[in-house]
């Protein structure tokens, strides 16, 4: 395929479950095949291609995939500037890849609102949890989206939250997405909102997982 030219590419549900679709941007050739590769072989539907960030909002647009791929030194339209679009747009997650790994780097991914990046070179262990990051935590956001309309209260919920999922992870061995769940369902069984049941796990096991903390550090 000519790397200026955009494929889309047609896709059959699966039965059973339904393929989550991805659409990767990537404007060296060889690196965007062995991606797609790379996700077909775990599972992704790819539904479309791009060598260039423009290309890559508008595909993003026009098919509304579950998560977007894309590197960030890209022509006409830089990765990071193509996933704030994608994020102010609210159209779905982006990993984003990147060739250094720097905090300046990682920051203004950050702040364009990609939620999960990888360096190269990388191999499916790098790639796909951070793909599986992403969609949870893109999950997590639009929960907390549906619960909490003002941005600044959103943004002292999340760092409640974070502070919560670290305590349970320390304490109850909970993974990042198994810790938001929990926080998820206790908020519904409880009738209390996600942010009062993570206050109250911080409140109540903040010191425990101090101690934990501690034990660690002794041995």
């Amino acid at each position: 395929m000519n790397d200026d030219t955009v494929e889309t590419v047609s896709t059959e549900q699966s039965t059973g479950s339904e393929e989550r679709t991805v659409v990767v941007a990537e404007d060296e050739s060889l690196i965007r095949m062995d991606i797609i590769e790379t996700l077909k072989d775990n599972g992704f539907s790819v539904v479309g291609e791009a060598a260039d960030g423009e290309k890559a909002v508008e595909l993003a647009r026009e098919l509304e995939p579950d998560l977007v791929v894309m590197d960030v030194k890209m022509p006409l339209l830089d990765g990071i500037s193509a996933a704030e679009i994608l994020s102010n747009e609210k159209i779905c997650p982006v990993v984003l890849l990147t060739a250094f790994s720097q905090r300046e780097l990682v920051e203004r991914a950050t702040e364009a609102g990609a939620l999960a990046y990888v360096v190269k070179p990388f191999g499916p262990n790098d790639l796909i949890p951070a793909i599986e990051i992403a969609l949870s935590r893109y999950q997590q956001l639009a929960a907390l989206e549906d619960e909490v309309a003002d941005l600044a209260d959103r943004l002292e919920t999340r760092k409640v939250l974070d502070r919560a999922k670290g305590i349970l992870n320390d304490t109850m061995g909970l993974t990042e997405p198994e810790a938001f769940r929990w926080i998820q369902k206790a908020s519904m069984d409880r009738r209390l909102t996600m942010r009062e049941v993570a206050q109250t796990v911080v409140d109540q096991l903040a010191e425990t997982a101090a101690e934990k903390a501690a034990e660690h550090t002794d041995d």
